[in-house]
């Protein structure tokens, strides 16, 4: 079996691209070969630059014109887009490039809580003030709309009745760690 390649988008401070990177380096099944981003000044340049992964800048032209993007992803073969914290709606001519392997990462129990502006700190403050009995992370694949692709695999917690904004976001993130690269796996068939 070749070993696949990962290509990881991102828009921020790059932790669960860090991670992934991690978890597939030194192993013979499949690696990240590079990080996209669309944020000059987002963390995650410098996590990748570190663990010595390519990093590829773009603009909202780049992303929405045909040509560089694909180009970009061609010459690292692309066998998987993972989005870790990518904020802006992935094109469909993109998504129907790569049918089924798409996949991204949400902070909560999809169907619910998911769409446009449903991120980090606006999800968890929406699940805190329903009062909801529990919450977690959805791997889904990613269609044509924010958050509404097939689910891949769910992680969920129950919420405590002492649970804070800090307390949450923190098992979110472990979470996120444990689930994403497992799922990636799975699509991977690895």
């Amino acid at each position: 079996m070749s070993m696949k390649s990962i290509v990881v988008f991102a828009s921020g401070s790059g932790t669960n691209a860090e991670n992934i990177i991690r978890f597939y380096q030194g192993g013979d099944k499949a690696r990240v070969s590079a990080v996209f981003c669309n944020n000059p000044e987002a963390g995650v340049i410098e996590k990748a630059e570190n663990l010595n992964v390519p990093v590829v800048l773009f603009n909202r032209e780049q992303l929405l014109t045909p040509g560089f993007i694909e180009t970009q992803l061609t010459h690292y073969q692309t066998d998987l887009i993972v989005l870790a914290g990518f904020l802006w709606l992935f094109p469909a001519r993109l998504v129907q490039l790569y049918p089924g392997k798409i996949l991204n990462i949400h902070p909560a129990l999809l169907p619910a809580y998911g769409g446009k502006g449903m991120y980090g700190n606006h999800v968890h403050k929406a699940v805190l003030a329903n009062r909801e009995h529990e919450h977690g992370v959805t791997v889904h694949l990613v269609n044509e709309h924010y958050d509404e692709g097939d689910i891949v695999m769910q992680e969920s917690f129950p919420i405590e009745a002492s649970e804070t904004l800090e307390s949450v976001t923190k098992k979110i993130h472990l979470l996120e760690f444990s689930i994403y690269p497992k799922a990636i796996s799975k699509i991977l068939g690895i």
